[in-house]
Order: C-alpha cells, then structure tokens, then sequence
C-alpha cells in the first residue's frame, strides 16, 4: 500500500507541475481575470471589522511584505502583462497589491471588501455579485489582476474554499466570458519558483 501511495504521488507531481505551467503560460499570452488573495498576514492581529482602523486589522506579516514584493517581481520576470490591479480597502489587499505592483498602479474598490468588514447583508450580496460580474469581463490589456480574500472568492464559486486549496498569496486564474471559468489556482511560492 506504501509502495502504490509512493507511485501515486509521483504520477502526480509531474501533472500539478504541468497545470502550473499551462496556467502561467496562459498569463503570459494575457486575456485573463486573476483573483489574487492578500500575502502571508500576522495571524497574532485580530480584525475589528472598522475599516478605516489599521491597528484593528490583521495586517501583512514581514513574510507577507517580502511575499508579495517576490510575486510581483516574479510575475514581471515571467513576462505576465498586467493590466488594471484593483484593491480591497482592506489593509492586507491594498498593501499586497501596493507591494506587489505598485503604490501608484492600483485603485481602491469597495465591491472587493472582506466579508467581515461588510455588516450589511444586501450590501455583501451586492458585492459578490459585481465581483461576479468583473471576472466575466475581459481585461482591456494584460491581466487584470482583484485582490480581496478567501471566503468571497468562495461566495463568487458558491462552494467553501480551504485554506490549503487557496492559500495567502495565491492566484486564482479565470478566463472572462459570460460566466467566467476558474482555470486553476497557482499559490504564490510556485510562482516565485518558476521564476528562478
């Protein structure tokens, strides 16, 4: 039985690696929607579900900062266009895509909000729905690349969503369309890695 999970697993390895390359090709000829969630957090903070309120907040943790400053330059290195990069107002998503792309390449927008921070049911409904709505369309340029969080990312799919099958930092790849199709996720360190 060892033996068979032993032969299993290398069967495996050589197809996940052959999915993270067909994905980050498909980024590099451009067309595509990214939901990325915010880099590596300090799980020590806690969130107060105030906005405007850094320090009641779980910010990027110094591995969350140097995280996101590698995926983007790893997405540079790869030859990844990017087209417009949109933010939640959440100090984790707005500080990984300043990080990741630059303080001046990104814009806040609220539909991109974690659901913790939104105490109106209808509103968070609303905001799901134009999330929806914005990976179905097709980037003018490049790859627009949404950073927000896990459970509305699982809300937009209308399935939970693990930690391990999304982890901080990680890429979601979907193709625009009438109703945008979830290619694959890529965590951040595979992309990192395959930038050498």
């Amino acid at each position: 039985m060892f033996r068979r999970r032993l032969v299993l697993a290398a069967l495996a390895a050589p197809v996940a690696a052959r999915a993270e390359t067909s994905l980050i090709d498909a980024l590099r000829r451009g067309g595509h929607t990214v939901y990325m969630r915010h880099a590596i957090t300090d799980r020590s903070q806690a969130d107060t579900g105030r906005l405007g309120d850094r320090a009641g907040q779980r910010n990027l943790s110094e591995a969350g900062r140097a995280q996101a400053e590698a995926l983007g330059r790893a997405l540079r290195s790869l030859g990844v266009p990017v087209g417009e990069v949109l933010a939640s107002p959440v100090f984790r998503a707005a500080d990984t895509a300043a990080l990741a792309f630059g303080a001046n390449r990104y814009r806040i927008e609220p539909f991109l909000t974690a659901d913790d921070y939104t105490h109106d049911g209808a509103l968070l409904a609303a905001n799901i729905a134009r999330t929806r709505q914005r990976l179905a369309e097709a980037p003018r340029s490049g790859n627009d690349i949404l950073v927000g969080h896990i459970v509305p990312l699982a809300m937009v799919l209308g399935r939970s969503v693990a930690q391990s099958q999304f982890p901080e930092g990680a890429l979601a790849v979907f193709r625009p369309g009438p109703a945008a199709t979830l290619l694959g996720i890529l965590p951040a360190e595979e992309v990192i890695a395959a930038a050498g």
